[in-house]
C-alpha cells in the first residue's frame, strides 16, 4: 500500500470511519462464513481493504433486523425522525474532508469533486429531515352526509435499496433517507466495487442516533444478496440504481410479492446545439457534462448533436478544450479527469471506440488508453458518427463525445428520441419558441434549457421508457416510501330517554 493511501486509511480509522463489516442490528459483523472480497483503487491498482463477503444468511438477517426495528422507528413522530436525520446531515458535514479522501480512494474521482458528493449526499438527508414534517393526508368531500373520508399516508415498511459505484455516497443517501424520514427501515446494498464510503456512512447514522437495525448494510454476493430481498415477503419496496439490464431483473423478481419497484436505470442523452446557440455557453456546458465523473454518470452527455453550419467551428473550438483536460490521480493537485472504474470499463469504452471507427467515425482527439496506465484513458473525441453506430446506441459511461450533425430542429428531435432511453437531455438555443416545442418534444424525465449538468435535491429526478420507474429527490421522491391509505367513517345518532344525541363513529 502506498504512503499516500496508507496516511488516508489511518486519517479514517482514528475517526472510526474505516469500517470493513457488514452492519446488522447496529452491530458490525464478518461473513459467516469467513469469506472477504478486496477493494481496489482504480488509480493505481492496490488493495485498500478486504471487506466481508455477505450472502443469504446474513441477508435474511439484516431482513429480519430492519422488520423488526420498523415497529418502533415507524411509530416515532416525524420530527423525532427529523431530528435524527439532521444529526447524521452534520456528521457528514463535518467530516466531509476525510469521506471525500475515501471516495476518491475507492473511486478514482479528483478530491474537489468528491467532497462536492460529500455535501451533495448530505444534502439529501437535510432535505428530507425536513420534509419527514410535511407528510400530509387529506379530506375528501363525501358522497354521503353521514360519512367522512380521509386520506392518511403511512411508511411502506422494510426497503431493499441497492446502489452503484459511481456516487457510492449520493445514491446511498438519496435512497435512505427518504426512507427513513417516511418511517421505513431499511437493507443498503452497496457495490462491491465501492462499499467503504456506504460503511463510513452507516457509521455516522448510528452516531447520529439512528437506532440499530434502521439501516443494515450487507454487501458481498450480488446474486444471492438480490435474491434474498427480492423473495421476502417482509421487504416491501425495491429501490435500485443501475443498469437497465439488471433493473429488469429485479423488476421481474418484484413481481412473486409484489413489491413496490423504483428503478433508475441507463441513460443516452443528447445534448443538441442548434446554429443559433450560444457557442462559448454551449462549449462550457458541454464539457462539463460529458466529462463530469471520467464521463461515469448516466446523466452525462452520450451523443453531442450540432447542427450542420456550426458543426466545423464546434469541433474545433470543443477540441483545444478538451486536449487541456489534466488527467491523473484523483488526489493530485488541479486535475480534472480520473480513472475509470476498472478494467471491465476500459474494455468497455475500447470496444465501442474501435467499432465507430470501423463503421466511418474519425479520432479527433484522444481515442485511446492514457500513458498514466491502470483505467485512465485519454479524453476523447469522435466526430462524423451515425446515430445507428454502437456508440450513439449504448451508453458508453466513459470519456469519449461522439459527435453527430444534423441540418434540421426535426431531425434532432428525431435523433434525439432515437434510443429505448429517455432519463435526461440537453439543449441550446437563443430561439425562445423552439425552446418550448424542443423540450416538449423530447421524450426525457429532465430536460436541460441552455444549462449543462443539473441536479438538486428539490427536484424530481427519473426517466421515461427504459430509463426507469418513479422518481427520486423533491416531495414526489418521498412518495415512493409511503402507501395511501384511505378512512372511511360514518357518523349515526340515536335518542336516548332523556332526548339527549350521542355521537357514534363506525369505522371501515
Amino acid at each position: 500500500m502506498s504512503m499516500e493511501t496508507e496516511n488516508v486509511v489511518a486519517r479514517l480509522k482514528s475517526s472510526g470511519l474505516f469500517r470493513t463489516k457488514g452492519l446488522i442490528g447496529g452491530k458490525w459483523i464478518d461473513a459467516y462464513d469467513g469469506k472477504t472480497i478486496e477493494v481496489y483503487n482504480p488509480a493505481n491498482g492496490e488493495v485498500i481493504a478486504s471487506v466481508a463477503c455477505m450472502g443469504e444468511r446474513e441477508t435474511k438477517d439484516a431482513i429480519s433486523s430492519a422488520h423488526d426495528a420498523f415497529n418502533h422507528w415507524s411509530k416515532l413522530t416525524a420530527a423525532e425522525r427529523s431530528t435524527r436525520l439532521r444529526r447524521w446531515y452534520n456528521l457528514l458535514i463535518e467530516h466531509k474532508e476525510e469521506l471525500g479522501q475515501l471516495i476518491t480512494l475507492e473511486q478514482g474521482k479528483p478530491l474537489t469533486d468528491s467532497i462536492f458528493e460529500v455535501v451533495c449526499g448530505a444534502s439529501y438527508i437535510e432535505f428530507f429531515a425536513e420534509e419527514a414534517k410535511r407528510v400530509y393526508g387529506d379530506i375528501l368531500p363525501s358522497p354521503m352526509p353521514d360519512r367522512r373520508m380521509f386520506v392518511l399516508k403511512q411508511p411502506v415498511g422494510v426497503v431493499g435499496a441497492i446502489t452503484p459505484w459511481n456516487f457510492p455516497l449520493a445514491m446511498v443517501t438519496r435512497k435512505v433517507a427518504p426512507a427513513l424520514a417516511c418511517g421505513c427501515t431499511a437493507v443498503l446494498k452497496p457495490s462491491e466495487l465501492t462499499p467503504l464510503i456506504a460503511l463510513a456512512a452507516a457509521e455516522l447514522a448510528l452516531q447520529s442516533g439512528i437506532p440499530p437495525g434502521v439501516l443494515n448494510v450487507v454487501m458481498g454476493d450480488a446474486p444471492k444478496i438480490g435474491n434474498s430481498i427480492l423473495e421476502s415477503p417482509q421487504v416491501r419496496k425495491i429501490t435500485f440504481t443501475g443498469s437497465t439490464a439488471v433493473g429488469k431483473k429485479l423488476m421481474a423478481g418484484a413481481a412473486d410479492t409484489v413489491k413496490k419497484v423504483s428503478l433508475e436505470l441507463g441513460g443516452n442523452a443528447p445534448f443538441i446545439i442548434f446554429d443559433d446557440a450560444d457557442l462559448e455557453a454551449a462549449l462550457k456546458a458541454s464539457l462539463a457534462t460529458k466529462f463530469f465523473n471520467t464521463g461515469q454518470a448516466c446523466i452525462c452527455t452520450n451523443r453531442l448533436l450540432v447542427q450542420e453550419g456550426i458543426y466545423e467551428k464546434f469541433i474545433n473550438a470543443f477540441s483545444n478544450v478538451v486536449q487541456s483536460l489534466k488527467v491523473g490521480n484523483g488526489f493530485s493537485e488541479g486535475v480534472d479527469q480520473g480513472p475509470l472504474i476498472n478494467e471491465a470499463a476500459v474494455q468497455k469504452v475500447e470496444s465501442l471506440v474501435q467499432d465507430a471507427i470501423s463503421k466511418g467515425a474519425k479520432v479527433v482527439v484522444g481515442g485511446k488508453r492514457h500513458n498514466l496506465g491502470f483505467t485512465f484513458y485519454e479524453p476523447t473525441i469522435i466526430s462524423d458518427v451515425k446515430n445507428e453506430m454502437l456508440i450513439a446506441r449504448h451508453e458508453i459511461f466513459g470519456p469519449v463525445t461522439p459527435v453527430i450533425r444534423f441540418k434540421t430542429e426535426e431531425e434532432a428531435i428525431q435523433i434525439a428520441n432515437d434510443t429505448e432511453y429517455g432519463l435526461a437531455a440537453y439543449f441550446f438555443t437563443n430561439n425562445i419558441q423552439r425552446s418550448w416545442r424542443v423540450c416538449e418534444a423530447l421524450e426525457y424525465g429532465m430536460v436541460g434549457v441552455n444549462v449543462g449538468l443539473f441536479g438538486s435535491e428539490g427536484a424530481p429526478f427519473g426517466g421515461f421508457k427504459q430509463s426507469g420507474l418513479g422518481r427520486e429527490c423533491s416531495k414526489y421522491g418521498l412518495d415512493e416510501y409511503l402507501e395511501v391509505r384511505t378512512k372511511h367513517t360514518m357518523f349515526f345518532y340515536f335518542r336516548k330517554k332523556n332526548h339527549t344525541y350521542k355521537l357514534f363513529h363506525l369505522h371501515h
